[in-house]
């Protein structure tokens, strides 16, 4: 089938949820993608946060095959040595909670609903905390618990009522945060990086005193880490690589697969005990061939030094950023990076600009209308940057 015959599948058998652009793909590799035409495409945001290793990294493939001639898949009412294999190699990755246990789902949206549950579990348990706090403009997932705790009243439009008990804060407004807490809070869950928000930084400052109001009124700090986590920013977790303190409950996804479907929250043994067998569970969640993807990922970025590879290349890329604002300041309002997540915020709106660089090859994205998004992989190389920012230059120059 070429793109014609797949656009036309779909306009026929799928519901139109997604903005599809009508680009059918059939292969990946590293950053580079192919269409079914044949066209080439340089991918600097493979998967909106999910090939952190790029497109197919062999490890992962290797591994995914090698598991499925094993176990596809047992429930949750047994054990298997992937699934403990990973939970502590990412406790390993987390040495300010080393006591810290793991949950296993499919999804970041799953990983924020365990978040959010553990929170109330233990809060019933503490003199019956059950509010939670979350930050404006941040994004949690789509199903009901955690588009409840999206600060963005656009997502949440004609899905009311939501789930009851949520209050939104400014980031980084500690005066805010302070008068949002009280006796009843059982939680405060921020993104340090907010991705879909348009790459947003929470301050060090901010989450230190977020700790400390936590600590104060008894309810946990908890870190969604969906896509700013798995070494994207430098360091396994963005709060590291901010020097922020650590959290009671951290959650990830996108990069923790390779490709494939997982998610993960990790929660100190004193908020992990709440969790008890009836009180949540999943099918599919921390399946063999999810867990044994989710370690030939971490095999590979300790392999292949992918943590100083993003060091590296997330300095070149300020560079060529600084460049690029050079260039054509009188279109940019403001550049917004850390690591290897960047937001470039125009002076008017982006999506013309993303449809061009489609059209000459170049894969990124736009958030909240002004916003171009690029999510590198962590093996992604100096060249292929410079590509990518020249093509990003050539366009804004024809607008």
């Amino acid at each position: 089938m070429n793109t014609a015959d797949v656009t036309d599948a779909y306009a026929k058998f799928m519901i139109g949820n997604y903005a599809r652009n009508p680009i059918a793909m059939v292969r990946g590799e590293g950053s580079r993608l192919w269409d079914a035409d044949g066209k080439r495409y340089l991918d600097l945001l493979p998967g909106l946060g999910v090939d952190g290793l790029g497109h197919c990294p062999p490890r992962v493939v290797a591994a995914i095959k090698k598991q499925a001639d094993s176990l596809l898949h047992i429930h949750n009412n047994y054990m298997w040595e992937q699934q403990c294999l990973l939970g502590k190699a990412l406790v390993e990755k987390l040495p300010e909670m080393i006591d810290a246990k793991a949950f296993f789902c499919n999804s970041g949206t799953e990983a924020s609903e365990a978040a959010i549950k553990i929170a109330r579990l233990r809060g019933k348990q503490k003199g019956g905390k059950w509010k939670l706090i979350s930050v404006e403009n941040g994004f949690h997932g789509r199903t009901y618990g955690a588009l409840s705790a999206t600060g963005q009243p656009g997502l949440q439009k004609n899905c009311e009522p939501l789930l009851p008990g949520f209050t939104y804060v400014p980031l980084n407004d500690i005066a805010a945060l302070e008068n949002a807490l009280d006796a009843e809070t059982a939680g405060f869950m921020i993104e340090p990086v907010q991705g879909e928000g348009g790459i947003f930084i929470a301050r060090a400052e901010y989450l230190k005193a977020a700790r400390e109001l936590c600590n104060r009124h008894g309810a946990l700090l908890k870190y969604d880490e969906v896509q700013c986590g798995m070494g994207r920013t430098g360091d396994y977790f963005a709060y590291q690589t901010l020097k922020a303190p650590a959290p009671d409950v951290i959650w990830l996804a996108k990069a923790l697969g390779g490709g494939f479907p997982i998610g993960a929250m990790l929660a100190k043994a004193e908020v992990a005990q709440y969790m008890v067998p009836g009180t949540h569970g999943t099918t599919f969640g921390g399946n063999p061939l999810a867990c044994a993807a989710g370690l030939a990922v971490i095999e590979t970025i300790e392999q292949d030094q992918l943590i100083a590879n993003v060091r590296e290349t997330a300095a070149h890329l300020q560079t060529l950023l600084a460049d690029l604002r050079g260039r054509h300041g009188g279109k940019i309002n403001e550049i917004r990076q850390l690591g290897l997540m960047v937001g470039i915020d125009l002076k008017f709106s982006g999506k013309p600009v993303f449809a061009r660089c489609l059209e000459v090859g170049l894969m990124i994205n736009v958030t909240h209308d002004t916003t171009l998004r690029l999510l590198p992989a962590m093996n992604v190389t100096k060249v292929e940057l410079s590509e990518g920012m020249e093509i990003i230059s050539r366009v804004l120059a024809e607008f």
